[in-house]
């Protein structure tokens, strides 16, 4: 909706994933899902693989084009109208592609990004553990060096993919009593002898994508498989914040964009008191409340896809992907229920997918960081910054009369 932001190709490679959303994602998938009747669609990431639609950022040499944010922002929001689960299936060869493609060596992107990327291969972050959602330095999974491998044990749950995964990004311990930002490595674990997938989980929403509880038995892990450095895994973390959350907020502009159309569409047939609801302030300035919020919400996702592709700061990179994460998703949140509020009781049934759709949105509040989290990065963030510039700018405190008073200016 914003095509003035994106140049003619960009407007080229949007096309494409709306052909796609339209011709090659069929309406009985999406049931099947929600039914849970299919539990890891594989056949879709095939097709997308088929359609070198995954992993758009990455080196051609890997799979991708070589494009930007920006353009994948712009795939991602049409992706995202088909809801969570499919959203975030195209997203994970992204999350997990870019750790990959930073940290991974030339052998580990060659035996595991270029087959990702061609729909091949199907990935998983295992991330979360049963004792620590937020706390990521709190997890308990431990990779013990021996020889030439990795000795991993431990839990990961909420992973989505972990049905379908062939191999597992896994964050460990490796170095149990150091600090915390030293203590822990990423890994590339293929799925094998001691890895089991203990359970998939009954979700709200976001069904179908085979989210579920990972344990690790004594698994060997090659020491080739290390992302990165032994204990150098904050870094990647740091990193990861980035495709994790705009993905997720680009994702959100697709979601809440299906449910406003549907609202809309209903609202301008629905008749009452004689009159097209439509026609009625109560539901015509819901619309207008969601075409803002939703606009407003696009503009930072762009925005900020623009700054990461500007190389912007890391510091002001991670205060604005954590805003658009929270914006897009809150906004989200906000238009699903606007739209079943214009519907009415016909929305909350499953004749209209509106109901799917706010079962599927709650969960992009929660997941790659609540938004709570987002908060408290965003204004970590903020402060850093004006300790850093408020000396060199205008000092706009003495622009009030009274300034000068220091005796009633008290702070403690």
């Amino acid at each position: 909706m914003f095509d003035f932001l994106l140049a003619d190709k960009q407007k080229e490679l949007q096309k494409e994933a709306v052909a796609f959303v339209k011709e090659k994602v069929a309406r009985q998938l999406i049931l099947d899902m929600d039914a849970e009747k299919v539990t890891y669609p594989t056949e879709y990431l095939k097709a997308l693989g088929a359609a070198n639609l995954l992993g758009l950022r990455f080196d051609p040499a890997y799979g991708g084009r070589g494009l930007k944010w920006v353009d994948e922002a712009a795939v991602l929001e049409e992706i995202g109208i088909l809801g969570t689960s499919l959203a975030c299936l195209y997203s994970l060869p992204s999350i997990v592609g870019e750790a990959l493609s930073l940290f991974g060596s030339a052998e580990l992107k060659q035996r595991y990004l270029k087959p990702t990327l061609e729909g091949r291969l199907y990935t998983a972050e295992a991330l979360t553990e049963p004792r620590g959602g937020s706390d990521f330095f709190g997890a308990t999974t431990v990779a013990r060096r021996d020889g030439d491998d990795y000795i991993l044990n431990g839990q990961k749950r909420f992973v989505v993919g972990a049905k379908g995964a062939d191999y597992f990004m896994v964050y460990a311990k490796t170095n149990p009593e150091g600090k915390s930002h030293e203590s822990m490595s990423a890994f590339i674990v293929e799925r094998g002898a001691g890895v089991e997938v203990a359970h998939v989980y009954g979700l709200m929403g976001t069904r179908g994508g085979g989210t579920g509880r990972i344990v690790f038995k004594d698994v060997r892990v090659p020491k080739e498989n290390l992302l990165g450095e032994e204990n150098g895994a904050a870094e990647i973390f740091y990193q990861m914040m980035i495709p994790e959350r705009m993905t997720t907020a680009a994702g959100a502009l697709g979601m809440a964009r299906a449910a406003l159309e549907v609202a809309a569409a209903y609202s301008a047939k629905r008749k009452a008191f004689g009159r097209k609801i439509k026609d009625f302030q109560a539901v015509s300035f819901k619309v207008a409340d969601s075409v803002t919020r939703l606009d407003a919400a696009r503009a930072l996702v762009y925005a900020t896809a623009r700054a990461i592709d500007s190389s912007v700061p890391a510091a002001l990179a991670r205060r604005m992907v954590s805003e658009a994460k929270k914006f897009a998703t809150d906004t989200a949140w906000a238009v699903v229920n606007d739209a079943m509020q214009i519907m009415g009781g016909i929305g909350y049934t499953n004749v209209f997918p509106v109901e799917r759709l706010l079962r599927d949105i709650r969960l992009i509040m929660i997941w790659t960081g609540t938004n709570e989290v987002m908060d408290l990065i965003i204004q970590h963030e903020y402060y850093q910054e004006l300790q850093t510039h408020l000396p060199n700018r205008r000092q706009i405190e003495e622009d009030a009369s009274g300034a000068h008073l220091t005796e009633e200016k008290v702070y403690e």
